[in-house]
């Protein structure tokens, strides 16, 4: 339900998120791509096209790309599940889509 607060402001907007996915933008910048059919893809632009998601909250999982999260590994981008947020992950470049998606819990190919 959706509420108006001070001066007409909503108070919460609803997604369709089943999970939220938190992805480091500067480890995918340090990278310049890697990920995707061709390899010049950031991770989080990989991802969402490997699971043939839609943009922004419509989306069936939220796929964010988020500032510095302070591992910065070296050749790899740190991923969290916001389910699980006590494990992060490490994904190096040329990664298997299927195989992150499952350990983030995501069905391979999910429309969306």
């Amino acid at each position: 339900m959706e509420t108006a607060g001070a001066g007409g402001l909503k108070d919460r907007i609803r997604s369709d998120w089943d999970h939220a996915v938190l992805v480091c933008r500067k480890c995918s910048k340090r990278l310049d791509g890697g990920f995707g059919p061709d390899g010049g893809e950031r991770l989080a632009k990989a991802l969402r096209r490997h699971l043939s998601l839609k943009k922004g909250r419509k989306a069936a999982v939220g796929i964010v790309e988020v500032n510095c999260l302070g591992v910065c590994p070296k050749g790899a981008v740190t991923v969290v599940d916001g389910a699980q947020s006590r494990d992060w992950l490490l994904v190096r470049p040329g990664a298997d889509l299927d195989e992150l998606a499952g350990a983030l819990n995501l069905p391979a190919g999910r429309r969306g």
